[in-house]
């Protein structure tokens, strides 16, 4: 397989994107007049109205390993496989709540529980709490007895970063790793660095201005933006599990997605991209209303499917 894939756009103009491109615009447009804080939260709350209910899946609330954390159950699937999500918002925005219909969309398809990570957010919770909170509530799945080749890490956007760095927390301190990492649209590069910023007009969220704003609460005053555990662009990738990317056409991160695929490939670390040609930032959020986040989550449980050892998706019950 090729590390990098392209996929067409399915349906041109659709009322769903239109609405994603509109929520981008006026995030940005909040940046550009310095908004408060609470007004930016406010907004990405709002990140994943246009995603439909997944009928087939119960919610729960839980403490996970001192971390508040949702338990999102498909009603029929396997209970003893979990992904560990990360939901992004650029550490200080976004929450269970705006993306708990995506990854309930994204757990139905694959078959198994999800468990939404309700992280701290900066600036209150500076770097590294974040990663902290996302690495407990990763210990606490190993200490309940789930096997870490039974668990997949996958988040979007700042969340994408999170789960590379439940890796490398991981790995640090000798725990297993799991037996796959899933990004969309990743953040994992605090400087903004990449030449697409210099070239690419098509990105109405994660411009170069907004990347570094970001970055600057994400890691407070003396923060390290070449901290390897905040930036996982710098991370050694040798003996991690396999990796797959997805990022949109449009979008900046895509430069990204494609470093994490180049650096897994010298390490000897299988990874590999899907690029959906035309769109922004983290569409999947569109589940259930667009085709191309159809599309996406789709792709994502055929990879995850045999790296977590599941049968083909049970048909839901309908109940």
């Amino acid at each position: 397989m090729s590390p990098e894939t392209l996929i067409p756009i399915v349906e041109p103009d659709g009322f769903a994107l239109r609405n994603l491109d509109d929520f981008y615009r006026a995030v940005s447009a909040l940046h550009a007049r310095g908004a408060e804080l609470a007004e930016l939260r406010e907004q990405f709350e709002h990140w994943g109205d246009w995603a439909t209910e997944q009928p087939y899946v119960d919610m729960s609330h839980v403490n996970a390993g001192g971390v508040p954390a949702i338990w999102v159950t498909p009603r029929r699937g396997a209970s003893d496989r979990t992904l560990l999500c990360c939901h992004g918002g650029g550490y200080a925005a976004g929450s269970v709540y705006s993306h708990r219909k995506m990854y309930g969309h994204i757990a139905a398809t694959v078959g198994c529980r999800a468990l939404i990570v309700d992280y701290r957010l900066a600036p209150e919770h500076p770097h590294p709490a974040p990663a902290e909170d996302s690495f407990a509530a990763y210990k606490w799945l190993l200490q309940r007895g789930i096997r870490p080749q039974h668990i997949a890490l996958i988040g979007d956007s700042a969340g994408a970063g999170l789960a590379m760095a439940i890796c490398l927390k991981a790995r640090e301190v000798g725990l297993p790793l799991p037996a796959g990492i899933v990004g969309l649209s990743p953040w994992i590069e605090m400087e903004a660095v990449d030449p697409i910023y210099d070239v690419n007009e098509a990105d109405l969220i994660a411009t170069r201005e907004v990347v570094l704003a970001s970055a600057e609460t994400f890691l407070g005053a003396d923060g390290d933006p070449r901290d390897h555990i905040a930036a996982p662009i710098y991370a050694d990738l040798t003996d991690f599990p396999p990796i797959y990317m997805q990022a949109g056409g449009n979008e900046n991160f895509a430069a990204d997605a494609r470093t994490v695929v180049d650096r897994a490939a010298l390490a000897g670390t299988e990874a590999t991209l899907d690029v959906f040609e035309g769109m922004q930032h983290v569409f999947q959020m569109l589940a259930g209303s667009a085709p191309e986040a159809d599309l996406a989550i789709e792709r994502i449980s055929s990879w995850l499917k045999p790296r977590l050892d599941l049968a083909i998706a049970l048909e839901p019950s309908g109940a």
